[in-house]
C-alpha cells in the first residue's frame, strides 16, 4: 500500500476544501439552516408530534441526510472530474499508485468533508431545535457509512460525466427527488397503503429511516434492513468502481 500516494491525493483534496470554505461549508450549512427555520420553527410549531417526536426534531435526520448525500456526491464527482477536465488524470494513472489507492485518496477526502459538514449541521440544528441522540455510535456509523457510499457513487458520476452539466443531472434530477420523497419531512406510515409500498422501492427511505432510528429509536423500516440496504448499495458502488478501472472506462481516452 503506497500510503504516500494516498496521503498526497487526500491532502490535495482537503486543501481544496480549505480554500473554498464559503462554497464547501458555509453555503450548505446556511441552506440547511433555512430549512430548520422554515420547517422546524415556523411550520413545525403549528404541526403535531410524529411518533411522540416534535416535528422540528423529527426532520433533523432527514435534513442532515439530504446535505450529506448531496455533498458526498458533489465533492467526489468534482474531485475526480477536474483532473479529467484538465488532463492531469494521466499523471495520476501513470504514477506508482494502484487504483485502490487512487480511490482511497479521492473518496476518503470526499467522505471526510461530508462527515465534517454533517457534524457542523447537527451542531447548528441545536440553535433551532432541541433533539436527542439515543444511539450516538450508530448515528455516527450511519453518517460515515452513508458518506463513503455516496462518495463512491459521486466518484462514478465524475468519471462518467463528460461535461460540467452532467455532474448535476443525477444529483438534481434523481437524488434530490428521492430524498424529498424518502421520508425527510414525514413518516411513510402517514401515506396511504399503496404509496407506502411504492416508497419501499426508494433506497433513500432506508438511509433516512436508519439514521432517524439512531436519534429517536423509531423508524419506518427495521434498522437491520436499513443497514443491509446501505451495505448493498456500497457493494454495488465498489463493483462499479472496480469495473471502471478494470476496463479503463472514460479514463484511457
Amino acid at each position: 500500500m503506497n500510503l504516500y500516494g494516498v496521503r498526497a491525493i487526500y491532502n490535495f483534496e482537503m486543501a481544496r476544501m480549505r480554500r473554498t470554505l464559503m462554497q464547501s461549508v458555509a453555503s450548505p450549512v446556511i441552506s440547511t439552516s433555512l430549512y430548520f427555520v422554515v420547517f422546524g420553527s415556523a411550520i413545525g410549531s403549528r404541526m403535531g408530534d410524529i411518533n411522540n417526536i416534535s416535528y422540528g426534531a423529527f426532520i433533523i435526520p432527514g435534513l442532515v441526510m439530504l446535505s450529506l448525500l448531496m455533498q458526498s456526491i458533489s465533492n467526489a464527482s468534482f474531485g475526480i472530474y477536474m483532473p479529467k477536465f484538465s488532463g492531469t488524470i494521466y499523471e495520476v494513472l501513470s504514477a506508482p499508485v494502484s487504483y485502490v489507492e487512487v480511490v482511497l485518496g479521492y473518496v476518503g477526502a470526499a467522505a471526510t468533508k461530508s462527515v465534517i459538514l454533517g457534524v457542523i449541521i447537527l451542531l447548528t440544528a441545536r440553535l433551532f431545535v432541541d433533539y436527542d441522540v439515543l444511539h450516538p455510535f450508530w448515528m455516527f456509523a450511519f453518517l460515515v457509512l452513508t458518506a463513503i457510499t455516496f462518495s463512491l457513487f459521486g466518484f462514478i458520476i465524475g468519471i462518467w460525466a463528460d461535461g460540467f452539466e452532467k455532474l448535476q443531472i443525477i444529483p438534481l434530477m434523481i437524488v434530490t427527488p428521492l430524498v424529498f420523497l424518502g421520508g425527510t419531512f414525514y413518516s411513510i406510515d402517514m401515506l396511504p397503503e399503496v404509496w407506502q409500498t411504492v416508497s419501499l422501492f426508494n433506497p433513500v427511505v432506508y438511509l433516512i429511516s436508519g439514521f432517524r432510528w439512531a436519534f429517536y429509536g423509531v423508524s419506518d423500516v427495521h434498522v437491520g434492513i436499513s443497514v443491509g440496504m446501505t451495505l448493498l448499495f456500497l457493494t454495488a458502488c465498489m463493483v462499479g468502481v472496480w469495473w471502471i478501472f478494470k476496463t479503463g472506462y472514460r479514463l484511457r481516452s
